[in-house]
């Protein structure tokens, strides 16, 4: 048989608290595993209101603690924000400010002498500018009794009577979009491109009264659901008057006008034919506007097609200070231009060399 062992009996030691214990570190240290419960107790326990009551007190307590201690009283505390209206669940409101985080000119500062000798080249005798106010005007005296009318410059205009329901409903658009500063278009706007007689009602709103952030959505709204000639229309008759009145009247331009031609850019055809050559074509565009249409045109990516056509009409032109700012910005651009723009080109710097010449002879 084996021997047995025989119990070792330990000294028994003086009685150390439990205190003592944990600050000599003689005992292993729970872990701070977490055990995953695998089940769902049925007898799940709540806190009794009073209780309760404790607990959020003391939370409030500690939370003015840590108030105080970091310097911020109560009172600078964040307040609920009320915001009147809903999100906006549309793709046209979604994108509404994807465009404003785009490049903004700087203030520009033109030189008085170069402002002066591009005046010098301006038409002396500009032909009267006209805006969709004037021929819808001009169509209602000239054709009362007509639902269609042939006139040269508003050919493809319709006037038809306007049901007065309709007439009062787009009266409060107008009131609507002459103090809109951001969020949702009514809806009846969002319709006009959709109308045979979009331009009537278009004149119903007033656009000249409209806010600058107003012009930006209805451009956008126009460019992207009308035709190419409509949307032709809408830049000439609309928005190029709208930028030369605020150009001429703030000296700049205002940020969303400046967007609303940066979104006119996406259909070039139609902003080269109602804005650009429009405006060069009165001899009446100014150093400062030349500058801010033109860095629009500098920033953003255009077609070659649609560019070299501009070069071209540009070049026929007669000699001016904006012409050729335009002109510049286009061959910046470096593109590979038809042989008949580039002879356009060099004929228009041969006539200014001639005319030069023929001066000073």
């Amino acid at each position: 048989m084996g021997k047995s062992k025989k119990l070792k009996v330990t000294m028994k030691g003086e009685k150390i608290s439990l205190e003592r214990q944990i600050e000599e570190d003689k005992f292993a240290r729970p872990t701070g595993r977490m055990k995953v419960r695998t089940r769902k107790d049925e007898d799940d326990q709540f806190v009794d209101a009073e209780l309760s009551k404790k607990i959020l007190q003391e939370a409030r307590r500690q939370q003015q603690e840590v108030e105080n201690d970091s310097g911020i009283s109560a009172s600078t505390s964040s307040k609920p924000v009320t915001k009147l209206g809903a999100m906006s669940d549309d793709s046209e409101d979604e994108d509404r400010e994807d465009e404003m985080d785009g490049d903004y000119y700087e203030n520009i500062e033109v030189d008085s002498d170069d402002e002066k000798a591009i005046e010098m080249f301006m038409n002396k005798n500009p032909a009267p500018r006209r805006t969709l106010a004037d021929i819808i005007l001009e169509k209602l005296t000239e054709k009362k009794t007509e639902l269609q009318t042939q006139c040269s410059d508003a050919g493809s205009l319709q006037i038809q009577e306007l049901d007065p329901r309709v007439k009062q409903m787009y009266e409060g658009v107008r009131d609507v979009l002459s103090k809109y500063r951001s969020g949702k278009i009514p809806k009846a706007f969002k319709l006009i491109p959709n109308l045979q007689n979009w331009e009537q009602i278009l004149y119903v709103t007033d656009p000249s009264r409209w806010s600058a952030a107003a012009m930006y959505q209805a451009t956008r709204i126009f460019t992207s659901n009308l035709k190419e000639k409509m949307a032709q229309r809408f830049f000439n008759l609309v928005l190029l008057p709208r930028i030369r009145d605020d150009i001429a009247e703030y000296k700049r331009l205002n940020f969303h006008l400046y967007q609303a031609l940066r979104k006119a850019l996406f259909k070039p055809g139609a902003f080269m034919k109602g804005l650009l050559l429009p405006l060069l074509e009165s001899g009446t565009c100014t150093l400062r506007e030349a500058i801010i249409i033109g860095s629009v045109i500098a920033k953003n990516s255009i077609p070659i097609l649609h560019s070299s056509a501009a070069i071209l009409k540009i070049a026929e032109m007669d000699y001016n200070g904006a012409n050729s700012i335009f002109l510049r910005i286009f061959f910046d651009k470096k593109y590979a231009l038809p042989y008949r723009v580039v002879d356009a080109a060099v004929f228009h710097f041969l006539r200014i060399e001639g005319s030069r010449m023929s001066v000073v002879n």
